[in-house]
């Protein structure tokens, strides 16, 4: 995935959740409304959120230390992590939290026109913001469903900033009906109903979020297809005659560690193995450009010996 690509997401996100969160307070300061108030929170924690997007990624591009040799592309997907962590505290339990203080003590929402104005502006900016998300996602998405590419990105800004901007545009739905529906019946426990129901989808998303980007911190390998095209590479048929077994490991989204043990001719000298492992070596970066770091050892090949890992078409470790 670009990382340019994602950047541009992120921007667009925080500059829309900047102009909307304070104009959703401003809404609340004249109209008292909860959802609101609940709104307004919510994209101040959105707009934290797309600031730890972009630290992350500034922090990932530190050189490499004797300390961290591989590297800090995993930052990316720390401040990934932190993100649903603060989209759960932040803007789900406040939610949860007002609507249900509001629900028990109902106030009268005054001055209608504030809140319904600066939600039907909210969901138009909210709509850029996505529609620009969608528009970069697409570049890189493929034939993948969305679901399929918010469980595989290895790049996790446009998945976040996806979630997030679809949880808002549902939530600002969410609190225009709560809105509606309380001015029309005169009870403001609608009002509560809508800020309550908003807390729970961003809790839902929060959990989507940090299920995901926890499966990244742990360590996943390449996906399938850059699998397969590996195994295609490495083997030259010639001195490189076989793959005994393979592990891959994304050390960030846009940089693959690779080790392989390659099967190669017992009668093979020494120079024409390290000539075999160097072509090998520069078959699979230019099959996968960001298998950056690769470790290959020669071995000969004994039956039985054969991972079945390695074996064309197997689910990579």
């Amino acid at each position: 995935m670009s990382a340019s690509g994602g950047t541009r997401a992120i921007v667009a996100a925080l500059a829309a959740n900047l102009a909307i969160a304070a104009a959703k307070f401003v809404a609340f300061l004249f109209s008292g409304s909860s959802s609101m108030l609940a709104e307004s929170v919510h994209s101040l924690a959105d707009s934290g959120n797309q600031g730890l997007l972009l630290l992350g990624g500034k922090k990932a591009q530190r050189e490499a230390t004797p300390q961290h040799p591989f590297g800090y592309g995993r930052e990316r997907y720390i401040y990934a992590f932190l993100v649903s962590i603060v989209l759960f505290t932040v803007g789900g339990m406040f939610a949860i939290y007002e609507g249900y203080e509001k629900i028990h003590e109902p106030h009268e929402i005054t001055n209608w026109y504030w809140p319904v104005g600066v939600l039907v502006f909210a969901i138009l900016a909210e709509s850029f913001s996505f529609h620009t998300a969608i528009k970069e996602s697409n570049q890189t998405r493929g034939s993948l469903s969305w679901r399929q590419f918010v469980k595989r990105a290895k790049a996790p800004e446009l998945p976040v900033v996806l979630l997030e901007d679809l949880g808002a545009l549902v939530g600002l739905v969410l609190a225009l009906v709560g809105v509606g529906l309380a001015l029309a019946t005169g009870n403001g426990v609608w009002d509560g109903i809508g800020t309550l129901c908003i807390g729970i989808l961003l809790i839902i998303i929060a959990i989507i979020l940090a299920a995901e980007t926890k499966s990244l911190l742990l360590g996943e390998a390449a996906g399938t297809e850059d699998v397969e095209k590996i195994k295609t590479a490495v083997v030259d048929g010639h001195t490189v005659t076989g793959l005994i077994h393979m592990r891959t490991l994304h050390l960030g989204p846009e940089e693959l560690l690779v080790a392989a043990k390659i099967a190669v001719q017992h009668d093979d000298t020494a120079a024409e193995v390290a000539r075999a492992i160097d072509a090998a070596e520069a078959r699979i970066r230019e099959a996968v450009p960001i298998a950056r770091v690769i470790y290959l050892e020669p071995d000969i090949l004994h039956a039985g010996r054969i991972d079945p890992l390695a074996k064309p078409g197997a689910t990579p470790a």
